[in-house]
């Protein structure tokens, strides 16, 4: 009997082991953030005469997601996000946004088009502006709209890391949930066998 015993708590005591194992490997998100450092060893600054489209082929070569950021370096200048119009206008006049610490990190928090420009008007119309286009991870809605919504203003920039939870801990929780589900009736079971 007691060889019967120990082998049942051991038994037990594997599978316990064993569900802490996975949920710890569970438990980390599906989508890591990224961070890109804009221009990567170039910074951020007015482009040479021959590379005016140096910060728009920058992006084209990446994917940028919900979640991930952008890493803003450089020096006795600025960085402001803009609009489309002031984008393409190189307009200062009326930014959503605007930094000058020499060391900005941008949250890319919502899909679409995201357009940002040198706080010199010279320097932007010499190329030192910039457009990403972030997605998704997931589709948010697989139902087509019946009426095509405006565009909104882009406002909530905000600098520093992302406070947003990704899509990613969902996922964990559902899985973790659906293990423990399983471990119970595997113990349920055990309990239960004669």
């Amino acid at each position: 009997m007691k060889n019967s015993n120990m082998a049942s708590f051991l038994g037990h005591f594997c599978a316990v082991l064993l569900l802490i194992m996975v949920m710890a490997t569970i438990n980390t998100p599906v989508g890591a953030s990224k961070e890109f450092e804009v221009g990567n060893g170039v910074g951020w600054r007015q482009p040479r005469v021959n590379e005016t489209e140096l910060y728009n082929h920058w992006a084209a070569r990446r994917r940028f997601h919900v979640g991930d950021s952008l890493r803003f370096e450089y020096k006795n200048d600025s960085v402001l996000v803009v609009d489309k119009w002031g984008y393409y206008h190189c307009n200062t006049s009326n930014p959503i946004s605007v930094f000058s610490d020499g060391n900005t990190v941008i949250n890319l928090d919502r899909p679409g088009s995201i357009y940002f420009i040198s706080g010199d008007p010279d320097h932007c119309n010499n190329g030192q502006r910039l457009v990403v286009e972030v997605i998704t991870l997931h589709p948010i809605s697989h139902t087509p709209h019946s009426i095509a919504s405006p565009p909104q203003p882009y406002s909530a920039m905000s600098p520093g890391p992302s406070t947003h939870s990704s899509s990613g801990e969902s996922v964990s929780v559902t899985m973790v949930s659906a293990l423990m589900a399983h471990i119970a009736t595997y113990v349920t079971l055990l309990l239960l066998s004669p």
